[in-house]
């Protein structure tokens, strides 16, 4: 199986342009063999850690907005993971929709989310691709060892990351050795392949992201790395 991992510049309240570029993305993902295409946490509306903002963002899956951004893949072959804030009636989630065919194969909601207002979620869905099974954590997901143990528990051996590492500098700092470690300590606690997609560059009020989208053997080493602060692709053909 082919897997890709996007990393894309942030785009914030563009639901419609977000929908652009993951086409874009997947007819270029379809060309190059590309089976599971992989984007960054909360890519569908842009990440927030303010409350009112990610109210303001949230969107219900039956929601015309969800309607709309899914009707664009329904000629696409390879396999999308599309993070979102998600509005469940009164509760939100930041969570990530597995899109096949145009439409919604499932739902992961972050089971550790530390954004202001974001309901944890209990679920720890896997689907299965041809002879790989796979299943998501979101970002802060990966620094608690149960998340991926519940999908490795079901036979998991692949675990999809989409993550957001827009900081403030000095956070933004810190992270960029610390999140690629983390990934590379999760992938091998569990002995599964990994696959994250961040954003990169600029957001808003100084706050900036160098990118940690990765794919990672079971061993922990890096079989694929973007390029920092860029837009780009990681592609790896699993064994």
């Amino acid at each position: 199986m082919r897997v890709a991992a996007f990393q894309r510049f942030a785009v914030f309240d563009d639901p419609l342009r977000v929908g652009e570029v993951v086409l874009r993305d997947l007819r270029w993902a379809d060309q190059h063999g590309v089976d599971l295409a992989v984007f960054p946490e909360s890519f569908l509306q842009g990440h927030s850690y303010d409350r009112s903002l990610i109210e303001r963002r949230a969107l219900s899956l039956d929601s015309p907005a969800i309607r709309a951004f899914l009707s664009g893949f329904s000629g696409v072959r390879a396999t999308a993971i599309v993070g979102l804030f998600e509005r469940r009636e009164h509760s939100i989630f930041n969570s990530a929709m597995v899109i096949e065919n145009g439409r919604c194969a499932g739902i992961y909601a972050k089971a550790f989310p530390l954004e202001d207002g974001c309901c944890p979620g209990n679920d720890f869905p896997v689907w299965n691709k041809g002879k790989w099974r796979y299943g998501i954590n979101i970002c802060n997901d990966t620094n608690h060892p149960k998340a991926a143990e519940r999908l490795k528990g079901q036979g998991a051996n692949l675990i999809c990351v989409p993550i957001n590492n827009m900081l403030r500098p000095a956070k933004a700092d810190m992270w960029r050795v610390r999140a690629v470690e983390i990934l590379q300590a999760c992938a091998q606690r569990i002995g599964c392949w990994l696959v994250s997609a961040d954003v990169a560059g600029q957001g808003h009020d100084g706050w900036f992201s160098y990118g940690c989208t990765i794919i990672i053997r079971p061993d922990g080493t890096i079989a694929s790395r973007t390029t920092e602060l860029v837009e780009d692709v990681a592609v790896v053909d699993l064994p």
